[in-house]
């Protein structure tokens, strides 16, 4: 039975005896337009204060030059983040492009344009999706170095479904264009 702060309200998981399984979940953060580590801070922030999310580590920041965009693009800072989430996937994703859209994220239907704030959900526990609007594990994930990197400086064991050992991945994406900026760090609340 599922315990809730306030014994007014009805946890429809009390009623339904429902179980929500707790999955580790790896974010990708990105950014290369205005404030960029004003907003991977917000966005860290945006994941720690959403329900039923728990934000257990925060990588370095890197700061990478741009894959597959137009040549007058800045540059990136880039990080990843794991949680713990009893979400659904759906419901992750949802949360991920509110948090997107609040750092004034645009879509123009330009694929890969610059952007204030990118939010990727590269795996969501062992969760296969290949839906358009949700692809899990991330279909990109495995040849981008600056997802790859910081997830491996937390966890070297990890795994990406479907693709192999992350260190084996790291090993052969291309690093170049790649820099950790000890000067910036992300704090969790």
């Amino acid at each position: 039975m599922t315990e809730t702060p306030n014994p007014h309200i009805i946890d429809a998981d009390t009623l339904t005896g429902e179980m929500h399984p707790i999955r580790r979940a790896v974010l990708a953060l990105g950014s290369n337009l205005g404030e960029r580590m004003a907003s991977l801070q917000g966005a860290v922030d945006a994941l720690a204060d959403t329900p039923d999310v728990w934000v257990t580590a925060v990588s370095s920041v890197y700061e990478t030059d741009p894959v597959d965009m137009p040549e007058d693009a800045k540059q990136f800072l880039n990080a990843v983040v794991l949680i713990d989430t009893t979400l659904p996937a759906a419901t992750l994703m949802d949360r991920a492009l509110a948090i997107e859209d609040a750092f004034h994220r645009e879509r123009n239907g330009e694929r890969n344009a610059p952007r204030t704030l990118d939010v990727d959900l590269i795996v969501v526990g062992d969760r296969r999706s290949d839906e358009d609007f949700l692809r899990l594990p991330h279909p990109r994930a495995a040849e981008r170095a600056f997802v790859l990197k910081p997830w491996h400086d937390l966890e070297p064991d990890a795994v990406l479904p479907d693709a192999g050992p992350v260190a084996d991945l790291l090993e052969s994406a291309d690093q170049s264009g790649m820099k950790k900026r000890e000067d910036l760090s992300l704090d969790v609340q």
